[in-house]
């Protein structure tokens, strides 16, 4: 073999093991660049997080302007909980803050700890739909037979009133679902009867 064949595969077998690692790397960066940018675009349904409301508008496309959120409550299969919203639907301004609660319940004989995963419908809403806070935020754990109100407090965004894409909407759902915590063992007991 000469040595000019030999620097053409060197260089060939190099960049193959540059391709071969960077797509690795792409690998174990899809999940948080995926997440990063479903938060950034509200694709999916992906709620925003916000600190505080900003209220009403009082002026611009937005003044005046109602939504009204419907609530939306389910439980993984094996998951001994009963979980529901305490109200079917709520009413506000844009950048009025809402607040509304979801009642759970461990039907178990054991503590059991849930994580709940959430979206809007429809999808393009989600970037204008902020939680100011939420038991999704966190692992929920219940003891046996023990029942808990968790509030969720949110805002739509007035901006929302200036896109065009959005002028359809007057109806937003927020769901949930909760499942198991990935955490604790994986065997599930079925609820009592």
């Amino acid at each position: 073999m000469t040595p000019d064949v030999r620097r053409r595969n060197a260089r060939m077998m190099a960049g193959l093991f540059v391709l071969v690692f960077s797509m690795v790397g792409l690998a174990f960066a899809s999940v948080p660049l995926y997440s990063l940018f479903c938060r950034v675009t509200g694709f999916g349904g992906t709620t925003q997080r916000a600190a505080a409301a900003p209220g009403p508008a009082h002026d611009g496309a937005a003044a005046g302007r109602v939504v009204t959120i419907r609530f939306n409550a389910d439980v993984n299969g094996p998951l001994p909980w009963r979980f529901r919203p305490n109200q079917h639907d709520v009413t506000l301004a844009l950048g009025e803050q809402g607040f509304a609660s979801y009642s759970a319940e461990n039907r178990g004989s054991t503590p059991v700890t849930g994580t709940a995963v959430f979206n809007v419908t429809p999808d393009k809403a989600g970037l204008y739909f902020n939680k100011i806070q939420c038991f999704c935020f966190t692992e929920q754990t219940l003891q046996p037979g023990q029942t808990v109100d968790m509030p969720v407090m949110f805002f739509v965004d007035p901006a929302m009133a200036n896109d065009p894409d959005l002028a359809d909407v007057g109806t937003i759902t927020l769901s949930y679902t909760f499942f198991r915590a990935s955490r604790q063992q994986q065997t599930a007991e079925r609820p009592e009867p």
